[in-house]
C-alpha cells in the first residue's frame, strides 16, 4: 500500500525558521593545548581556535582544500595537522603561536596526523602509501617517514603513545575507521583497544566487548580514555581504571573524536556536531558555547550549462516544441533549441521525467516532494503555478503513454502499474507485482492502446508480462529463469522485442552477452515473392486520406499463447552486448535501433534494417558513443538524447546532428541539498532490504539529521551529515559519495612509483626489490643497499624527504635513478608506475609468500589459491589456477582472507562442487575422470578471516552448506548484503542496500555470519614476526585428511 507524504516538509520549514540565530555547528575534530585552555578545531575546511571557556573562535589556516586533523605538541609550540591542498592529505607543521607553515610529507596517499611523540620530536600518522593504512613517524624537522610495523595486513590506526611505558596503543579494523559512523555494529571484525611495546615486544589487547572499543587519547600521567559503545549500543566516553573500563559520560547520541589535554584536565569531543568538554575533576560534561565569523556561500546561486548535463527529455506531438530537464530543473525550447524558458517547479524538488500533454501547451512531469517522485502539470509557456497530481510516500516514475495521450501508465513503488487518466487526472491500480524501487524498465502501451507490456521480477530475474487494461488480465509472456529487459513493441503489434542471455542468469553477475529477441505473438510467416508479383497487377481503390489514415491506424493484438518461446528469433549482431532497444516502422521496412559494442568493444547506438526479401543491414550511427540514449520520434523524425545533450537523427543516412542548447541557468547549493538529503532518506526508506530497518526508527532519524541541515556549510558538512544518518541503519554496503566543482584543488600530486623498498633508519638505501615491479626488469641491476644519489640527474640531500622527489604534478613515463655500490655509480632507467599499482604488487608478494609457504611444508601436493575479491578478475585467476596447479596437486587450500567481496561466488561454488560421475580411456590409455575438473574428489580446506566480507561471505556460507571441506579462521564481517545504488542531481551516488542473504533455514547473514569448523585467530602481532597460524592449521589438515585418504565434504 502506497502511504501519503507526511509532515516532514513542514517540520523541514519550521526547522529553517529556526536557524536564524545559530549557534556553531559542524565543528569537528578537537584537540586542546597542555594546559586545557585553548581549543582547536576544524571548521569550514579551515583550523580555528577559542578558548575553552568559550568565546570568539579565531581561523588560523586558510590553505587551499580541507584542513583536518589537528594536534598540537607536549610542549605546546607546534601544531600538526592535515591538509588537502595538492588534492591529496599532507603532513603539514606551524609553530603554534604563529609562523610558516612547512610541509613534511609528500605522498599521493591520504596521510592524516593522529599523535605526537611526548618529547614533541615526532609526528605519528597514517596514510595509505603502502596498503590501506599504516601508521607512521616524521621529524618535525624534515626527512622521509618511517613506517612503524610491518606486514602488508596491519592496518594501524588511531595511535597513541603512553607516556609512562611507551605502549603503543591502537585499533585496526574499518569499523573504528573507514565506518567510525556505522552505529551498533556487532561481529568479528569490531575494534577493541590493543597496544605494542616496541621496547620489550609485548602486545595486549585491552578489551574484548563483542561490539567498538576506539579512539585512545592518553595524558601526560598514562591516563588513557576512549570510546566505547558498550552501554545502550551508543558511543560514550570511557577511561581504564586498572584493566576495568569505566564509564565517564551517559549520552543518548554518539560521541566522536576524543583528545584529552597532556595535563589531564580536560576531555573534549565531537556530539550533536558541536564541541564538547568533559572536566575529568568535576566528572561533568558542557557544551562549548563558540562564536565565529561566518562565511556563507550555499545561498548564493551558481550558473549551470544545459548542453551537455540534459537528463530526460520530450517532444510536443506538434513538433514544434520541447522540453528537457537538466540539473533538476524544467526547460521549454523551440525544437531547435534556440528559445528557452526555464519553468519554475519548487526549489525543494528535483525533477526527473517530462512529457508533453495532448494539447501541446501543458506537461506532466514527476519531482521529487520530501524526497520521493510525484507527478506534477504546469502550462509549458511558465504562466501559473504546477498542479500537483500525486501525493504518494513511493517513487511513481517511467511513464508511458497511449498514441492518443489521453492515458498513461507508470510504476509506483515497489509493486504497482498504475494507469492515469490524462484528462480528469485519476488514477488505479491495475496490477501488483514484485517490480522492485529500482532497475526498472518502462512499462510501454501496444498499438492499440490496450495492452501494456512491462516487466516483474520472479526468483531474481526479470519476466515479461502482458496487461489488458479492459479486464485487467495479467499474463507472463516469458516464464524463464533468466532475465528478459527492457521490451517494446513493433508498431505493428506482431513482435515483442526485448533483450536476454537466453541461458544464463543476470544475478549475481549481471546480464552479459546480451542479445536482442524478439516474440512473434502470432505465428507468422515470411511474405511470398508469387504474391508480390501478383500485386503488381492488381488494381487497388483509392480511398479518401482521413480515411486511410484512420484505418491503418487501427491495430488489434491478437496472441497465441501456446509456442510463445519457440517463436524467439535473435536479431541483431552475433558478438557483443546490446541493449536498449528501439523499433521503427516506414512501410514494410523495420528499423531497429540498439546500443552494442560488439565494434571492438566500443558502444555506440546501431541501426539494423528488416525488410522482406532482404538480408538484413546493420550499420553503425556515426558520432554516437555513448552507453544508453533516449529516442523520441514525432512526425516522422527522430530525436536523441545522449551524453547530456539532445541529437537529431537522420535514419536514412545513419547520423545524427547536435541541437545546440546554448542556455545557462543558476542555481543554489543550500535547496540542493536539502533535496539531495530528503530523496537519499526516502530512497533508502524505499528500497532497504530490511523492512524493519534493523530496528531502528528510520523517520525519526530523518527528522533527527534533518534538524542539522541549515546549519552546514558546505559539501563535506552534507557528506558526514548523509553518512552519518545511513550510518544508523548499522548496515554494511551503504555510503554516500559527493564532489563538486567548489571542492576540486588547482594542485595535483601524483608519487612516481619505482618498485623498490628503502630501508626506514636509511631513507635512501634499498632494502630490497619488489617482485615484478618497474625495478625487477631484465638488465636493472639493483641490490640491497645499494645508495640512491641522483634523481633524473639531480643530486639528492640525504636529509630530505626522500619522497618529495618523486612527487610530481603527473605520472611520467620514464625516470633515471643514479645509484652508488661501493665506489661505483650507475645509471637505471625506469617506468614509474602509480602508487596504488604498487600497492598491488605488495600484496601479490603477500599472496606468493603464502604459496611459498604451502609448497614447502607440503612438497608441492596441496595446491594454494588466494582470491582478493570476488570480481571476474579474480574468477579468472582462480579458474586458471584451478586447471593447472590444483589439477596437478592432491588438494587445495583456498584462501578467502581479507577479500573484498564482489558477485562470483556462484561460479566459484559450481566449479568446487564438481563431483566424478564416469571414467573413460583411450585403448591402452590412463583411465580419466568425467568431468575433467573434480575438486570434491580431493581435500579442500577454505580460510577466512575476519576481513572476509561481502561476496566472501556468500561463498563460505555456500560452502559450508554444499559440505565441500572444512572451514578455518574465525568469524567472518557480517558485512553482506547485495547492493545497487542512484545518483543524485548533481552527480552525488549513494548506495542502496536492497537483497538481503539468507542461510537456506531463513538466518540473514548480515547478522549472523560465518563460522568456521575450526577456530584459528591471526593477531597484530602473528602479522608482524611473519606468522600465519591459520594457513600453517590449515596445512596440517589437508596434509591429515591426505595421509587419511581424504575426508573430502565432511565440513569436519
Amino acid at each position: 500500500m502506497i502511504k501519503r507524504i507526511p509532515t516532514f516538509l513542514l517540520i523541514l520549514s519550521w526547522i529553517f525558521a529556526a536557524a536564524q540565530d545559530q549557534e556553531i555547528y559542524f565543528a569537528d575534530q578537537p584537540c586542546l593545548t597542555p594546559d586545557g585552555n585553548t581549543l582547536i578545531f576544524t571548521y569550514e575546511g579551515d583550523l580555528w581556535q577559542s578558548a575553552l571557556t568559550g568565546g570568539t573562535a579565531s581561523r588560523i589556516t586558510a590553505m587551499e582544500g580541507q584542513e583536518h586533523h589537528p594536534r598540537v605538541s607536549p610542549d605546546g609550540k607546534w601544531l600538526a595537522f592535515s591538509a588537502g591542498q595538492f588534492g591529496n592529505s599532507d603532513v603539514y607543521i606551524m609553530p603554534l603561536g604563529g609562523g610558516e607553515i612547512r610541509q613534511l610529507t609528500f605522498h599521493d596517499g591520504e596521510d592524516q596526523v593522529e599523535n605526537w611523540s611526548w618529547d614533541s620530536q615526532t609526528i605519528y600518522f597514517t596514510s595509505s602509501r603502502y596498503n590501506s593504512v599504516s601508521a607512521y613517524t616524521v621529524s618535525i624537522s624534515g626527512g622521509t617517514p618511517a613506517r612503524l610495523f610491518e606486514n602488508y595486513f596491519n592496518t594501524i590506526h588511531n595511535v597513541a603513545v603512553h607516556p609512562v611505558t611507551g605502549e603503543i596503543f591502537f585499533n585496526e579494523t574499518w569499523e573504528s575507521r573507514n565506518f567510525l559512523h556505522r552505529q551498533r555494529y556487532k561481529g568479528a571484525y569490531n575494534p577493541d583497544v590493543k597496544s605494542y611495546n616496541p621496547k620489550t615486544g609485548d602486545y595486549k589487547q585491552y578489551t574484548d566487548y563483542e561490539g567498538k572499543d576506539m579512539s585512545v587519547t592518553i595524558d601526560q600521567k598514562g591516563m588513557v580514555y576512549f570510546v566505547s559503545d558498550e552501554h545502550r549500543e551508543v558511543y560514550n566516553l570511557y577511561r581504564f581504571e586498572g584493566d576495568k573500563k569505566q564509564r565517564l559520560t551517559n549520552f543518548d547520541t554518539p560521541v566522536y573524536y576524543p583528545f584529552v589535554s597532556a595535563d589531564g584536565s580536560k576531555v573534549v569531543f565531537r556530539r550533536n556536531y558541536q564541541i564538547w568538554q568533559y572536566d575529568t575533576r568535576t566528572g561533568k560534561t558542557a557544551k562549548v558555547l563558540l562564536q565565529l565569523f561566518r562565511n556563507q556561500t550555499l545561498t548564493r546561486e551558481q550558473d549551470f550549462k544545459a548542453a551537455g548535463n540534459i537528463t530526460d527529455f520530450n517532444v510536443a506531438a506538434d513538433g514544434k516544441k520541447m522540453a528537457f530537464v537538466s540539473r533538476g530543473e524544467l526547460f521549454v525550447s523551440d525544437i531547435k533549441g534556440q528559445f528557452i524558458r526555464q519553468i519554475k517547479t519548487a526549489p525543494d524538488g528535483r525533477v526527473s521525467e517530462v512529457y508533453w500533454l495532448k494539447n501541446n501547451k501543458e506537461l506532466i512531469f514527476n519531482q521529487t516532494v520530501g524526497g520521493y517522485q510525484n507527478w506534477f502539470t504546469i502550462a509549458a509557456d511558465g504562466s501559473g503555478k504546477a498542479r500537483q497530481i500525486t501525493s504518494d510516500q513511493a517513487n511513481n516514475r517511467l511513464l508511458t503513454m497511449n498514441s492518443e495521450r489521453t492515458k498513461a501508465v507508470y510504476l509506483s513503488g515497489r509493486e504497482e502499474v498504475r494507469l492515469l487518466d490524462l484528462e480528469d487526472f485519476t488514477e488505479k491500480t491495475l496490477a501488483r507485482q514484485e517490480l522492485w524501487g529500482i532497475q526498472n524498465d518502462h512499462p510501454e502501451f501496444g498499438p492499440d492502446d490496450r495492452h501494456v507490456i512491462f516487466t516483474a521480477n520472479r526468483d531474481f530475474e526479470r519476466d515479461i508480462f502482458l496487461l489488458d487494461i479492459e479486464n485487467g488480465k495479467v499474463r507472463n509472456l516469458t516464464q524463464t529463469g533468466v532475465s528478459e529487459i527492457m521490451p517494446c513493441w513493433s508498431p505493428d503489434g506482431d513482435y515483442v522485442y526485448f533483450i536476454t542471455n537466453r541461458t544464463q542468469p543476470s544475478y549475481p553477475r549481471s546480464m552479459n552477452d546480451a542479445k536482442i529477441y524478439r516474440m512473434a505473438l502470432e505465428r507468422e510467416e515470411e511474405p511470398f515473392r508469387q504474391q508480390k508479383f501478383d500485386e503488381l497487377f492488381t488494381e487497388t481503390e483509392k480511398k479518401d486520406s482521413s480515411e486511410t489514415k484512420k484505418e491503418t491506424d487501427k491495430v488489434e493484438i491478437e496472441m497465441e499463447e501456446d509456442g510463445l518461446m519457440d517463436r524467439l528469433e535473435r536479431m541483431g549482431p552475433r558478438f557483443g552486448d546490446q541493449s536498449n532497444i528501439y523499433v521503427w516502422q516506414e512501410g514494410d521496412k523495420t528499423t531497429l535501433l540498439y546500443i552494442s559494442d560488439h565494434n571492438e568493444g566500443k558502444n555506440e547506438i546501431w541501426k539494423t534494417e528488416l525488410q522482406p526479401f532482404e538480408d538484413a543491414k546493420t550499420e553503425v550511427i556515426k558520432g554516437t558513443t555513448t552507453g544508453s540514449f533516449q529516442v523520441r520520434e514525432v512526425k516522422g523524425k527522430h530525436y536523441l538524447l545522449f551524453g547530456g545533450n539532445i541529437y537529431t537523427l537522420n535514419l536514412g543516412q545513419s547520423k545524427v546532428e547536435k541541437i545546440e542548447i546554448k542556455h545557462t541557468f543558476r542555481r543554489e547549493l543550500r535547496a540542493e541539498f536539502d533535496q539531495m538529503f530528503a530523496e537519499t532518506w526516502a530512497n533508502m526508506e524505499e528500497n532497504f532490504y530490511d523492512d524493519q530497518f534493523h530496528g531502528v526508527d528510520w523517520a525519526a532519524m530523518r527528522d533527527q539529521y534533518a534538524s542539522y541541515l541549515p546549519f552546514v556549510n558546505n559539501r563535506a558538512d552534507l557528506r558526514r551529515l548523509l553518512n552519518d544518518m545511513l550510518g544508523e541503519l548499522n548496515t554494511s554496503h551503504f555510503g554516500f559519495s559527493s564532489s563538486g566543482d567548489e571542492e576540486e584543488p588547482f594542485y595535483g600530486t601524483r608519487s612516481l612509483s619505482t618498485g623498490l623498498i628503502f630501508a626506514d633508519d636509511d631513507p635512501y638505501r634499498v632494502a630490497r626489490v619488489i617482485h615484478d615491479g618497474p625495478a625487477d626488469r631484465k638488465g636493472k641491476d639493483i641490490r640491497k643497499g645499494d645508495l640512491l644519489v641522483a634523481i633524473n640527474g639531480e643530486t639528492v640531500d640525504p636529509n630530505k624527504n626522500r619522497e618529495a622527489y618523486f612527487a610530481q604534478p603527473s605520472l611520467q613515463s620514464e625516470l633515471q635513478l643514479t645509484f652508488q655500490r661501493g665506489d661505483e655509480k650507475t645509471d637505471v632507467l625506469l617506468h614509474p608506475i602509480s602508487s596504488s599499482a604498487q600497492r598491488g604488487l605488495l600484496y601479490d608478494e603477500w599472496e606468493d609468500s603464502c604459496q611459498a609457504r604451502v609448497d614447502a611444508a607440503t612438497d608441492k601436493k596441496v595446491a594454494y589459491v588466494h582470491m582478493k575479491n570476488m570480481g571476474g578478475g579474480s574468477l579468472d585467476n582462480f579458474l586458471e589456477e584451478m586447471v593447472s596447479e590444483w589439477y596437478r596437486r592432491d588438494a587445495l587450500i583456498l584462501d578467502l582472507r581479507y577479500n573484498t567481496g564482489g558477485n562470483v561466488h556462484d561460479a566459484v561454488l559450481q566449479f568446487l562442487s564438481q563431483r566424478p560421475y564416469l571414467q573413460w580411456k583411450y585403448r591402452e590409455g590412463k583411465m580419466t575422470s568425467q568431468p575433467n575438473f573434480t575438486p570434491t574428489a580431493k581435500p579442500i580446506v577454505l580460510l577466512i578471516n575476519e576481513q572476509s566480507l561481502s561476496d566472501a561471505e556468500m561463498t563460505a556460507a555456500g560452502f559450508k552448506q554444499l559440505g565441500l571441506g572444512t572451514v578455518i579462521g574465525t568469524e567472518i564481517y557480517r558485512w553482506i548484503i547485495f547492493t545497487s545504488g542512484k545518483g543524485l542531481v548533481d552527480g552525488s551516488f549513494y548506495r542502496l542496500p536492497s537483497w538481503g542473504c539468507y542461510t537456506l533455514d531463513g538466518k540473514d547473514l548480515e547478522k549472523t555470519g560465518v563460522s568456521p569448523d575450526i577456530y584459528v585467530k591471526n593477531t597484530f602481532k602473528d602479522r608482524l614476526e611473519q606468522k600465519d597460524p591459520q594457513l600453517d592449521r590449515a596445512i596440517a589438515e589437508v596434509l591429515r585428511q591426505l595421509k587419511a585418504g581424504g575426508e573430502m565434504g565432511s565440513g569436519k
